[in-house]
Formats: structure tokens, C-alpha cells, sequence
């Protein structure tokens, strides 16, 4: 299959609302490619190579610049050895033999897939708000109901790998696919709501549990072997090590737990998250688990959340989340304020009788934070002016339109603008960062006054005071006092919050 069609199909799919005509495209052309093929199509269908990331930055990528070639030649085995060979380089030289590696390519490249493979390779084309709708058409291309293939990508953990295993082997296939220790999986997410009393009086009996600011963290124990991994699947085994003690202390063979993992001061209260990520100067790193997924050989992710938690009590004891299990609206309040007291962020409440359905926002687990904070998607910047004048300030912010699980198709809507919350430095980052994600750009008068429109790519979470009713804003509401609290680099536009989570402020 030339690399050709994967661009021309992104296009198609790009120029089309319809969540079925995307998927209809996108199953077409999975359909067209060959068995050895489907794991490669599908990581740049959703802008991830299965090498991972390559190290090139934009100042390589444009030393190794080529003429675009008139016609389109290039496969999708000849690039994925080519990124192979990208992806193995290290040590002094590298750098020039990427470049020469990246020129050979962009050489046999029209102008279409040069843009497209650019992007690509720079870690710059996150279609994550995709991934949704390429599972549904890897659904359609082998003949397997949708929920089969993503119970089998909720536990396989990578989608091209279960492509793959659908088209060959088809439900069969998926079926063999279980939960593994030692191989992560795909977290399970939750929604926003206004209140604990209104998300107690909707779910019911519930696990109202601490919600904590710091790094999801997913550990999976086998025997002496224990390997921890991000809320995006990265392994971080080798940041972890308190985490890892605290696994290995534990009365058990083989675990997967779920929870968090953040600093603390010497008095026991939480850092900021920036001192958590960070590592400098970070205190005492200590995890809290709120869920057990496996337990000596038993997989537990179909049990009630209510008999989850009674297995982690049992094995986790002390390191287990604080929280407690009601379908009273005071006792629920009374768990926040203890969460807040003891300085994080709010609390999660979740349905006694919820299993764990990674990946997906649904209703079974609600966060709830006193201060409204919100993930939004950056969709413009306006050049600064005084002392800002050279940099991209003041932030166009969109929620999503709709709200689907997974977020897939989804469109994002403006609903405010703010300049607040940022420092030279942050300023300094998301100009170099915006210009990279540069669509078009209005001037007003003369170079850097106006705005640049931007690839709605990088979510940055807002803290704000409330909402109004506006018609400034193609949501029909405004933000209230919105900062900038940090940009979230760990979460896709997928993940965003939708316009119906901001109305429900009022």
C-alpha cells in the first residue's frame, strides 16, 4: 500500500463531520491493506508509528527538507523501516544520520505526505480524538462488534496490535485476548459533575474516594518483577522507586493496581503537581491504589467495583485511597471535606456496582472539585502586546460539542479567552509550541499583532469562577475569570471537557 492513501483517506476524513462516513473511510482503506501492513496503517491513522517517538525536532526536520516529488511512491514498508531505522539511532552522529535518513524519505515524498510524514515523526499529529472511530472501522473491516474489539484494546492496550489480531483472526482472535500482568491497561477515565450531592443522587450506592493531583499510575507485580506505567501507557518503572517498594512489600504473588502517585512534604500534605512530575526537590513520592484489577492469578475487572475494593483492602491495606462506601449525600460531603482539609484536589465518587471499563468517560465515575477546573482545547492565540509584545498570549479556548465516550469526531466550540496564570516562561513555551501547531494567521497590523489559528491539539486545564450565558462566544456561554492552572501534555483533545460539563456550572 503506498503511504499515499493513508494521507489522501486522513483528508477525506478530516473534511467530514459524519462519525460514520470517517469510520466507513477508514475501514475502506484497512480493508485494501495486507496482513503485514494493518499494525503499521493503523499507528498512522492515529499519529503514533509503533517505533514510538524518534527524538527529531522541527529544526532537523526542516535541515532535511527535500523538493516534493511528482509522483507518490512510497509504501508503508518501506517508511516503517525507514522510522525503524530512525528510531534506533543514539550517540554522536545521529543526528546528521537522522537528518540524511529524513531527506532520503521527504525526497520520495509529494507535498501532501511530506506535510503529513513531518508531523508525524515529529510527534505533532495527534489524532487522538480518532482513535474512537478508527476502532470502530477496524470493527467494520473484520466483521467483529465494536464492543469486542474494544474490550480486546482495553486489555491488549495497543490498537494496531489488536487491528491486527481482528483482521486475521477475527472475534476468535480478540477473544484470546485477556488481561496479562506485565502488559499495561487502558485506564479507566471519569466524567466532571457540579456536586457530590448531585452525583451521589444520580448514581446511588457509591465508593466516594480522596482525588488526588499527582501521576496515574499503573503497577503490575509478578513475583519479584515490578513495573509501573503512566495513565498513557508510558513505562516509568525507573521514576518510581517508592512505588515499587511499597508493591514489593505487599502479601502477594501477582497484582495490577491502579491509583496514584504523588509528593509529599515532611507534614504529609501534597506538592504541587508541577514538583510531583518533576522530581526536583519533590519530598516523600507515596502511592494511594484505588482499584485492583488482578490478584493471584484472578482477573478482577468484571466484579463490582464494591468487591474490588473489599480485594484491595485486603492487599493493600494503609496504601489504599481513603474513602468510603455511601449512598448519603452527607456522609459523601463529609469525605470532601476531609480530602480537602487534607489539601488535594476533591473527590471521585463511583458506582458500587461499576467493573472497570478502561478507556471509556462514562457516568460510573464522577470527579468532583470544590474549585472548577476544566480541560480545554487551545484553538487560537493572539499575539501579545507591552510586555508580552513577541509572544503568543491570550488563549481561544473550546470544550467539545458533544459528548461521546471516547470523544471521537468530535468538534470543539469557543467558549472564552484568557491570558492569565502565565508566566515568561510559560509564555515563552507555548509561543515556540503554538507556532508549531500554526494553521493560518489574521495579522491586525503587521507581523506578530492578531491571531494564529492553531491544530486543535494541546488541552490546558482552566480554572474558573463560574460561567454566563453569552452570545460572544459560539458556545452560547462565557468563562468567568478563567487562568491558566497548566498544560496538559498527558491527555489527548479526546479527553477534553464537553460544553455540557461547563453548562451544568449554571
Amino acid at each position: 500500500m503506498l503511504f499515499a492513501e493513508v494521507v489522501t483517506t486522513s483528508a477525506v476524513v478530516a473534511a467530514t463531520s459524519s462519525r460514520t462516513a470517517k469510520r466507513d473511510a477508514m475501514a475502506e482503506l484497512i480493508c485494501r491493506a495486507e496482513p503485514h501492513e494493518v499494525e503499521v496503517l493503523i499507528g498512522y491513522l492515529v499519529g503514533e508509528p509503533r517505533q514510538g517517538r524518534f527524538g527529531v525536532g522541527w529544526r532537523t526536520l526542516a535541515a532535511a527538507k527535500q523538493p516534493p516529488a511528482e509522483l507518490a511512491t512510497l509504501t508503508l514498508t518501506d517508511l516503517d523501516r525507514a522510522l525503524s531505522r530512525l528510531a534506533q539511532l543514539t550517540g554522536p552522529g545521529s543526528t546528521g544520520t537522522r537528518r540524511d535518513i529524513l531527506a532520503e524519505l521527504l525526497s520520495r515524498t509529494t507535498a501532501e505526505e511530506a506535510s503529513y510524514l513531518t508531523r508525524l515523526v515529529a510527534g505533532e499529529l495527534r489524532q487522538g480524538a480518532l482513535r474512537g472511530v478508527v476502532t470502530d472501522a477496524v470493527a467494520r473491516a473484520s466483521g467483529v462488534p465494536a464492543t469486542v474489539v474494544r474490550r480486546a484494546v482495553m486489555l491488549g492496550g495497543r490498537l494496531d496490535v489488536v487491528a491486527a489480531v481482528a483482521l486475521a483472526g477475527g472475534r476468535e482472535g480478540l477473544a484470546a485476548i485477556g488481561l496479562v500482568v506485565g502488559r499495561p491497561v487502558q485506564p479507566m477515565l471519569a466524567s466532571t459533575a457540579s456536586s457530590v450531592a448531585d452525583a451521589v443522587d444520580d448514581i446511588g450506592l457509591a465508593a466516594v474516594e480522596w482525588k488526588l493531583d499527582g501521576i496515574r499510575v499503573q503497577v503490575h507485580r509478578h513475583g519479584d518483577e515490578i513495573r509501573v506505567w503512566s495513565r498513557n501507557l508510558n513505562e516509568i518503572t525507573d521514576r518510581m522507586p517508592e512505588v515499587v517498594s511499597a508493591v514489593a512489600a505487599l502479601d502477594a504473588d501477582r497484582l495490577v493496581l491502579d491509583g496514584e502517585a504523588l509528593a509529599l512534604d515532611s507534614g504529609g500534605r501534597p506538592l504541587m503537581f508541577q514538583d510531583t512530575v518533576s522530581g526536583h526537590d519533590r519530598g516523600v513520592m507515596r502511592p494511594f491504589f484505588f482499584d485492583l484489577l488482578h490478584h493471584d492469578g484472578r482477573d478482577l475487572i468484571d466484579l463490582p467495583l464494591v468487591e474490588r475494593r473489599e480485594h484491595l483492602a485486603e492487599v493493600a491495606g494503609s496504601w489504599q485511597v481513603p474513602g468510603t462506601v455511601t449512598r448519603d449525600a452527607r456522609s459523601a460531603a463529609a469525605v470532601l471535606d476531609e480530602a480537602l482539609a487534607a489539601g488535594h484536589e476533591g473527590v471521585v465518587v463511583k458506582s458500587a456496582e461499576s467493573r472497570y471499563e478502561a478507556g471509556r468517560r462514562g457516568k460510573a465515575w464522577r470527579k468532583v472539585k470544590p474549585v472548577h477546573t476544566f480541560d480545554l482545547v487551545v484553538l487560537a492565540v493572539e499575539w501579545g502586546h507591552g510586555r508580552r509584545e513577541g509572544w503568543l498570549s491570550n488563549l481561544h479556548l473550546g470544550a467539545r460539542a458533544t459528548s461521546t465516550a471516547d470523544g471521537a469526531g468530535d468538534e470543539f466550540v469557543m467558549v472564552g479567552k484568557t491570558f492569565k496564570g502565565l508566566s515568561d516562561d510559560l509564555l515563552r513555551w507555548q509561543t515556540d509550541r503554538f507556532l508549531a501547531l500554526a494553521e493560518r494567521e489574521e495579522r491586525w497590523d503587521g507581523p506578530r499583532t492578531g491571531v494564529v489559528w492553531v491544530r486543535p491539539e494541546q488541552v490546558v486545564e482552566i480554572a474558573i469562577d463560574g460561567i454566563q450565558r453569552s452570545t460572544r462566544y459560539p458556545g452560547g456561554l462565557a468563562l468567568r475569570f478563567a487562568r491558566v492552572i497548566r498544560y496538559r501534555d498527558d491527555k489527548d483533545p479526546s479527553e477534553a471537557d464537553t460544553l455540557a460539563a461547563l453548562e451544568a456550572l449554571g
